[in-house]
């Protein structure tokens, strides 16, 4: 059938207000009512040439350098959904023409409560609509919890539910759509963040990324604080303490034991949980020197990589891995632990801030720990069936060389989810995890410096195409010297014995035999 112009036309017309009235203007989100949410600000930032996010406390949130090119509507509120809950949000809405369709969430460091808005702004120059949280509170540190327990509970898990939902609500009054896909990626505690979600809110996200998460918030603080205490207890002058000068000798006899074990010598040990090594080999001879460890300085680093334990024999947390040595520093330096750990028994397990780490006992304070504020901040539920039910994939990757969060306890999580699902096919076809070499914390902080997780899972979610692996760039001063495939887990990338062994492609994944 042909239809006249004017026909046409007239047609033409008859669309416009409606696709008119669907898109709102970003004033019009300052009105919008949901239950328990209170809209404070809506307001266009019309940029080029920039503009400037406020700027928040604490170590984290600060960015004096940050800035956004892009024009954005910004949508500031908070949630109350229980007495003594005050959840703080903002939304980021690129123009309508610039949107890629998709809402990608925002995650937080440590305990802090504040905005983050550096993960805004990325966001919202890739196209994305985005949102944050403070978490619940306004505060570093963990005495913001004392006594507090709504706030914990808003921490653990409530305040991203919050911020997701009534972020999509907001996103599909501004744009007359809702996202087509949602999104979630974050790392250390973003991971974590990322873990409760799926387990408990398991409807909010399509595809959620988890870097080495900060899994199983209480036996976590309680295994660092064991690693802390088993190195500092006695003090920095102490027989057993490891000065940090020793750690490269100590790294340096761990590469030599396992580095080539992969066929390739590179500083790296692909797999450490492949890697023998007993301390006992650079033992002084006679009396202590720089270049090797007392005896008693190697009873201390044999229960640093052996990690917490309880009393029969059930891993607590997995200790350091061999080859992190040189970042063990950040744990064990001392004088005192580290306050991240420290922190969390003395205001939310204790409520004392007076609490001296030298009492500590891992078997007792561990289940303190548990039973105190387990079940608001916990996230070790390996059922995630309503989560693939609902079609949503899950990437975890982990750093092997990482010691805020010891790597080998995600591989027990994820060994959990494959039981509980049914097996390896069951799970891979809905999760993934990849361990990665050389990587101490988080992409972006030190080697690799790109590991490109989203675009392998937005692959995944919306083509069912399966990352089999994902390339890792390790670069040098702005310069890529190397690069890896990192195999989904339980393969490792290995060399197939010619070609550059610094070119990804010269490696298969695999199950090794060394």
């Amino acid at each position: 059938m042909r239809y006249s112009s004017l026909v046409i036309r007239l047609l033409l017309l008859t669309l416009v207000p409606v696709l008119a009235a669907a898109q709102q203007d970003c004033a019009d989100m300052r009105s919008l009512k949901f239950p328990n949410v209170t809209i404070t600000l809506a307001t266009a930032i019309a940029t080029p040439p920039s503009y400037f996010p406020p700027r928040t406390s604490g170590p984290f949130g600060t960015r004096p350098d940050l800035k956004v090119t892009v024009p954005f509507c910004r949508v500031v509120g908070y949630a109350e959904p229980v007495t003594d809950s005050h959840i703080g949000f903002e939304v980021w809405l690129p123009e309508p023409a610039t949107w890629n369709k998709r809402f990608l969430a925002v995650g937080n460091p440590a305990f802090e409560g504040a905005i983050s808005y550096g993960g805004l702004a990325n966001n919202l120059e890739r196209g994305y609509a985005t949102a944050s949280t403070d978490t619940g509170h306004v505060a570093s540190g963990h005495s913001w919890a004392m006594g507090q327990p709504q706030r914990v509970i808003d921490w653990g898990h409530r305040a991203v539910h919050e911020m997701t939902v009534n972020a999509k609500r907001i996103i599909e009054a501004y744009y007359g759509e809702p996202p087509r896909y949602s999104y979630w990626n974050s790392c250390h505690n973003g991971g974590n963040q990322g873990l409760n979600e799926i387990q408990r809110y398991p409807e909010d996200y399509d595809g959620v990324i988890t870097g080495d998460p900060a899994y199983y918030v209480t036996r976590l603080q309680s295994g660092s604080e064991y690693i802390a205490w088993i190195a500092l207890k006695d003090g920095i002058e102490a027989p057993g303490y490891i000065p940090p000068a020793k750690y490269p000798v100590l790294h340096r006899a761990v590469l030599d034991a396992c580095d080539a074990k992969d066929g390739v010598r590179d500083e790296v040990i692909e797999d450490p949980t492949r890697c023998v090594f007993d301390p006992q080999t650079i033992q002084c001879q006679s009396t202590d020197a720089a270049s090797c460890l007392t005896a008693a300085q190697v009873d201390t680093a044999r229960r640093i990589y052996t990690g917490a334990k309880f009393a029969d024999g059930t891993q607590i947390y997995s200790g350091f891995e061999p080859g992190s040595e040189l970042r063990w520093g950040e744990m064990t330096a001392g004088p005192e632990p580290l306050e991240i750990n420290n922190g969390f028994f003395k205001f939310m397990v204790f409520e004392n801030p007076d609490w001296d780490f030298r009492t500590f006992d891992v078997e007792l304070h561990t289940r303190l720990a548990a039973d105190r504020v387990g079940a608001a901040v916990d996230a070790y539920d390996a059922n995630l069936k309503a989560f693939k039910d609902h079609g949503g994939k899950l990437i975890l990757y982990q750093s092997w060389g990482e010691t805020w969060v010891p790597p080998r306890s995600i591989i027990d999580y994820y060994n959990n989810v494959v039981a509980a699902m049914g097996g390896l096919s069951n799970t891979q076809d809905f999760s993934r995890l990849y361990m990665v070499p050389g990587m101490g914390m988080c992409p972006g902080f030190n080697d690799p410096r790109t590991f490109n997780v989203l675009e392998a899972l937005q692959q995944w979610r919306e083509n069912n195409v399966a990352p089999e692996s994902i390339e890792a760039a390790y670069t040098d001063r702005g310069t890529t010297y190397k690069t890896r495939p990192v195999c989904t887990y339980p393969q490792v990338a290995i060399y197939k014995g010619s070609g550059d062994s610094n070119d990804a492609g010269s490696f298969s994944c695999g199950i090794p035999t060394w």
